[in-house]
């Protein structure tokens, strides 16, 4: 018997960030939005207690250890249950690694969901959840998907009314960005200034809400772009090309260093990410579309 689980990809739409906490955290005010871009995370008992294979784009980067996610997600619901976690777990992977787009939460999430299916533990909707959050900021969304406003580290979620679908192309680049040194570049950039505490835009909200990808355009925003940009300045020259090419706004999308670009509709995401592929700024493209539901059983 084995169970698979598909979970998206996500883009922040907003990324507003505090001061770091005296745990070194910082607390967020995270839009998130689910894209149909997909991990599939398949669980089986194995006799041999628990390892971790991957396939897909970049597989060789994705640690086989229990320092992946996805182990550690079915370490934790085996420990709640009293069990061992006598399991292989399979990642086919799609979304990009290291690249901004939650696909290590994304693999936690899953085979949290999938643990969960294989051994029937009877864990609740915030059970799950609980284990998310312990795992890491973006778990959670990844298990819920849609849209949702992130607050704390980004783990306390409240699920927001989308209007429409919303058409991106993402363009990944040719090395990846520490979410960590990320951080530390944004509260370096800081320092001296009162960071302003966060708070999700009204407008980035009602835009969701009408599903209006103009009115959305003009209210995304990410507060750690300036740090991923410090880090990487060739981001500038993808994100000029992206705008140049009819992309009605591009960002850095979470820490980086993918960036992502809202388009208008399908067809405008076709042309956009034809020109991104001919740019030379970027490794490859992608288009995709959400919201999206979140980790699911297939």
């Amino acid at each position: 018997m084995s169970v698979t689980v598909r979970v998206p990809a996500k883009v922040n739409v907003q990324l507003a960030v505090g001061a770091a906490r005296p745990d070194g955290f910082h607390d967020l005010a995270n839009v998130f939005l689910a894209v149909g871009l997909y991990d599939e995370v398949t669980v089986t008992p194995s006799p041999d207690g628990l390892r971790v294979t991957c396939e897909g784009p970049d597989a060789d980067q994705v640690p086989l250890d229990s320092s992946n996610l996805a182990a550690r997600a079915a370490i934790a619901l085996a420990r709640r249950h009293g069990r061992t976690p006598d399991v292989h777990l399979h990642i086919a992977k799609d979304i990009p690694v290291a690249g901004g787009m939650a696909g290590g939460s994304a693999d936690g999430a899953g085979a949290l969901l999938a643990c969960e299916a294989l051994w029937g533990t009877g864990a609740t909707r915030e059970e799950l959840l609980d284990i998310c959050a312990e795992l890491g900021s973006d778990v959670p969304f990844s298990l819920v998907g849609g849209a949702a406003l992130g607050v704390g580290r980004g783990e306390k979620l409240t699920p927001l009314d989308v209007g429409g679908t919303f058409h991106w192309v993402f363009a990944m680049a040719e090395r990846g960005l520490s979410t960590p040194a990320v951080f530390r570049e944004f509260d370096r950039l800081a320092e001296g200034t009162a960071v302003p505490e966060p708070v999700a835009s009204r407008d980035l909200l009602d835009a969701l809400a009408k599903g209006d990808p103009d009115a959305l355009a003009a209210a995304v925003s990410n507060d750690l772009q300036p740090a991923a940009l410090s880090l990487f300045p060739e981001l500038a020259d993808t994100l000029a090309a992206g705008r140049a090419a009819g992309a009605l706004t591009g960002l850095v999308s979470g820490s980086g260093p993918t960036t992502a670009f809202l388009v208008r509709d399908a067809a405008c995401a076709e042309q956009v990410a034809e020109a991104l592929r001919a740019s030379g700024t970027c490794r490859s493209v992608r288009v995709a579309a959400g919201p999206v539901v979140g980790a699911t059983v297939v």
